[in-house]
């Protein structure tokens, strides 16, 4: 039986991650996180199936002691811009495949640093394995491999809001990536631009998300914008653009940004020693549940987005992806991707040797195989896709009878097997 530690287990996405996990397989799972008692709290009825240990993210030792036992390590530790790349080192150290949601794309590079020390250990290590990054990635590669000849452009987009809680690691990434420079590819080349000034300005604009409506997003540092131009050949065009709902949430974290409250030093305030970023922190989650009840939406909602246009057959072509959710939120978003990655990862599915991201090493059959299995019937089954033609024809296209065509032509023909056994 594959050995499962699921770092922060105990958070928004980690608790998801656990359970998904507990549903696709039957793995050993040891969940990592802070306290005994949260552990208990957050699963209460699944104690008797998952193991416990106490662990803290700053601490070498207590991180190694967390995943001693494991076959496979999932890291939910935010922010990752200040966990990720120091957890991964500890990880290859100890021999151990990996996978993560990093969304931070400085983060990214920064991991790629330990490709070689992962590949001479022969340990694979998926990186961004998310909702954006992670099935952004997977759809992507899935329309290279299937249904474009030449991919030019990608555009991903995405909106969320009104989860019951967020997290002062959430709302870090996210003053993170308005501070950042922000990397885009356009017209064949890395550029980076800045939120507040002109060139992040100039990408400004305003996209239709399904069941959510229309919304001004804007440029986010998230690491598909570096990673997808080298595995998708000739694409000209990589951009990441997004916001958190609603709005005026968004505009108030921006505003906090503009005044430089962000700064981690302590200053002297009245005789203590206060860190703007920590007040700031705990300022915007104060004022978020009365922006949400204000404003909306009253319960967890999301979208992510793909535009991807190119050409089949010498004719232009463009299909749009819709990942939504309803009533879920950032956990389930996050959490499940991160779950299919590490069913694979310990199933074997994954051979891919280095540090890589989802286009990089995960089949995009496999992982929108395992989608289908959880999601059970149509009726539930999280993606709408939409077909344009180069006339500005639209056609929504009933997404399991895409994907199961190719799923099916594939399975018959790496395993030379003639029954549809994927739907068994």
């Amino acid at each position: 039986m594959k050995k499962i530690a699921i770092l922060g287990g105990c958070g928004a996405v980690g608790r998801v991650a656990t359970k998904t996990i507990l549903s696709l397989g039957n793995f050993e799972i040891t969940v990592a996180d802070k306290e005994t008692a949260l552990f208990e709290k957050t699963f209460e009825g699944y104690t008797n199936l998952i193991k416990f240990k106490e662990f803290d993210a700053n601490d070498s030792n207590s991180i190694r002691k967390a995943i001693e036992d494991s076959d496979v390590v999932l890291n939910t530790v935010g922010p990752f811009y200040k966990y990720g790349p120091r957890i991964l080192k500890e990880v290859i150290e100890m021999n151990k495949n990996y996978v993560d949601i990093c969304d931070d794309f400085d983060a990214t590079k920064e991991d790629f640093n330990l490709n070689e020390v992962a590949k001479n250990k022969n340990l694979s290590c998926l990186i961004g394995m998310g909702s954006s990054p992670g099935f952004a990635n997977i759809l992507v590669k899935f329309a290279d491999n299937f249904l474009f000849d030449r991919i030019e452009s990608i555009d991903i987009y995405h909106a969320h809001g009104g989860e019951e809680y967020e997290g002062p690691a959430v709302v870090k990434h996210r003053i993170h990536s308005m501070i950042i420079d922000i990397p885009v590819y356009i017209d064949g080349e890395f550029r980076n631009v800045k939120l507040f000034e002109e060139s992040g300005k100039l990408l400004e604009e305003e996209e239709e998300f399904y069941n959510l409506g229309k919304y001004p997003v804007y440029a986010y540092p998230h690491p598909e914008t570096i990673t997808l131009p080298k595995y998708i050949k000739n694409v000209k065009r990589v951009t990441n653009l997004g916001l958190v709902l609603p709005p005026q949430y968004a505009e108030l974290i921006k505003n906090v940004v503009k005044i430089g409250m962000v700064e981690e030093e302590p200053i002297d305030f009245m005789g203590q020693k206060i860190s703007p970023l920590e007040f700031s922190v705990n300022y915007i989650l104060h004022k978020r549940k009365e922006l949400i009840e204000k404003y909306g939406p009253k319960e967890p909602v999301g979208c992510l987005k793909i535009k991807i246009k190119g050409s089949k057959n010498s004719n232009k072509l463009e299909y749009d992806f819709s990942m939504f959710s309803k009533g879920k939120g950032m956990g389930e978003g996050t959490g499940i991707p991160a779950a299919i990655g590490t069913y694979l990862m310990a199933e074997g599915l994954i051979k891919e040797k280095g540090v890589f991201p989802p286009e990089g090493g995960v089949n995009p059959v496999d992982a929108l195989k395992v989608l289908v299995k959880l999601s059970g019937k149509e009726a539930e089954f999280p993606i709408l896709i939409e077909k344009i033609d180069e006339k500005g024809n639209k056609e929504k296209i009933n997404p399991l009878n895409l994907l199961s065509k190719f799923i099916v032509w594939f399975f018959r023909i790496k395993y030379k097997c003639k029954s549809q056994f994927y739907f068994d």
